[in-house]
């Protein structure tokens, strides 16, 4: 067996048994990622820092100074600064940019030992389902459809990150989430990842999207690897104000695979017209390996979950087009070329023309407009409201006894790269349907791959957990996991 294709968990412990070293670990992942261009995964590759910590983690695991993550190699989504690397956030108006400062939540997993092997792919500042965006071209779904030859997506906007775990180029991998973008990849790719509670995560150094919707998330191959990889990510940085000043719990040690006497919740809104019949199957599926464990089964209500896309496609461009402003061509990044007598103006429109792509643009000039003056009560106002009744549905479910929420995680498996691109925009937005309430209520949310659909492709279930319980939601995941037995692989085919 490769090296690069264990579980941080199977990693961990055979590090720490001496039968195997960090530097033969990651000379294993390098070894996979070179291989793998044809993914697209891994955007700036880093042997020499990879191969450094490496050899830094051996040698603490050697005195006994050892976490939990000491020694495993994972990938960073480019999104997270990291100091002296290209931190791109891939657009082309951050070509050039490389941070004098580390993220939080990746200097925590280099603190904890982690080996970083480079930046992966994503749509442009976060903005996509399906890694079309990036300023370095599409990321691709190790999976195929049978014999198909199509390029599928691996899903957005933590695309790279999704694709690089099923293809065990790494071990695990951080990904952000803002309306979905670490479950529905998770689900493309047959991966399990997880959104935390927001504030449980720290924001600085991570290019921001949407300021209250944003939250960093490990991706892992098993429940178990994402409560090892989450344990060093998460915690109180006082660098930022939304950061929750709380205890962490050990998430690993509540994987005790109990849950007996458990109440989880079916919502009657999340069967939408038109759903795939495989998507209903999957959900009845799980539902019933869910009450074969021992959970109680009961359907709720949420009842302004119809509203939650209108509503984040208000929010999240909003607040969008407020963060974007910075990036104006005067102090990093891109800058446009002036003609003779161009001002301060025409080099702002100018570089931001030429900087942001599409979709981007898109968002922001949407943003724009709902906080305009005339607007801005029509439309953000009215957002930030039914954002508020979304939240209430949650908290009187779990207030009532609900301990978690099982829902799909997509509306369908993993759709070939360029195939909606004549579609509307909204028709690309509606893969966030599932998600994005989670978001708009700051909630954990996690999605574990469950099944495979008629042409091969997997599919995940999200499950939903109370403010700060990922450790309960944690536990409950991995008794689906372990139902749903799970083991597919893609086919190596590049």
């Amino acid at each position: 067996m490769s090296l690069n294709t264990l579980t941080i968990a199977a990693a961990r412990d055979a590090l720490k048994k001496r039968e195997v070293t960090s530097v033969e670990l990651t000379e294993a992942c390098l070894s996979a990622i070179d291989a793998a261009d044809a993914l697209n995964a891994f955007v700036h590759k880093t042997p020499e820092i990879a191969l450094e910590r490496a050899k830094a983690a051996d040698a603490r695991i050697a005195a006994g100074d050892a976490p939990a993550m000491c020694g495993i190699p994972v990938g960073i989504k480019d999104l997270f600064c990291t100091e002296g690397v290209p931190s791109q956030a891939a657009s082309n108006i951050l070509k050039g940019f490389r941070p004098e400062y580390e993220s939080t939540v990746s200097a925590q997993l280099r603190d904890a030992g982690a080996v970083m092997l480079g930046k992966l792919n994503m749509d442009e500042f976060a903005m996509g389902s399906s890694n079309e965006t990036s300023c370095y071209g599409n990321a691709v779904n190790p999976w195929r459809r049978g014999n198909d030859a199509t390029p599928l997506t691996p899903g957005g906007s933590s695309g790279g990150s999704a694709s690089a775990v099923a293809a065990d180029l790494c071990l695990g991998a951080t990904g952000t989430d803002t309306g979905g973008s670490i479950r529905q990849p998770a689900a493309f790719t047959g991966t399990v990842g997880i959104k935390p509670t927001y504030g449980r995560c720290s924001r600085w150094g991570i290019v921001a999207f949407a300021s209250s919707l944003d939250q960093a998330g490990p991706m892992t191959k098993t429940v178990r690897d994402a409560a090892i990889m989450l344990g060093a990510m998460v915690g109180h940085d006082p660098k930022d104000s939304t950061s929750a000043d709380i205890p962490v719990p050990d998430f690993e040690a509540a994987l005790t695979g109990d849950i007996r006497g458990k109440t989880i919740g079916i919502p009657r809104e999340y069967r939408m017209d038109g759903m795939p019949e495989e998507i209903e199957k999957l959900w009845s599926d799980g539902t019933a390996m869910l009450k074969d464990a021992g959970a109680k089964i009961t359907d709720i209500s949420l009842p302004h979950t119809k509203y939650a896309l209108p509503a984040y496609y208000v929010i999240a461009p909003a607040e969008a087009s407020s963060n974007l402003a910075r990036y104006d061509g005067v102090r990093y990044g891109h800058r446009a070329k002036l003609a003779p007598g161009d001002g301060i103006t025409e080099m702002y429109e100018k570089t931001r023309a030429e900087g942001f792509g599409p979709e981007v643009q898109r968002r922001v000039m949407v943003g724009t407009y709902v906080l305009s003056a005339g607007f801005y009560d029509a439309y953000y106002n009215r957002a930030r409201r039914v954002r508020a009744l979304i939240k209430r549905d949650f908290d009187e479910a779990f207030a009532a006894g609900v301990d978690a929420i099982l829902t799909p995680a997509t509306p369908s498996s993993a759709f070939g790269l360029g195939e909606m691109a004549d579609a509307d925009p909204v028709a690309m937005y509606l893969n966030d349907v599932f998600t994005v309430t989670v978001n708009l209520a700051g909630l954990p949310g996690i999605a574990v791959p469950t099944g495979l659909d008629s042409r091969g492709l997997p599919l995940g279930l999200q499950l939903i957990g109370k403010p700060w319980g990922e450790a309960e939601l944690l536990n409950t995941a991995q008794v689906l996991e372990t139902a749903a037995g799970f083991v597919s692989k893609p086919q190596k085919w590049w």
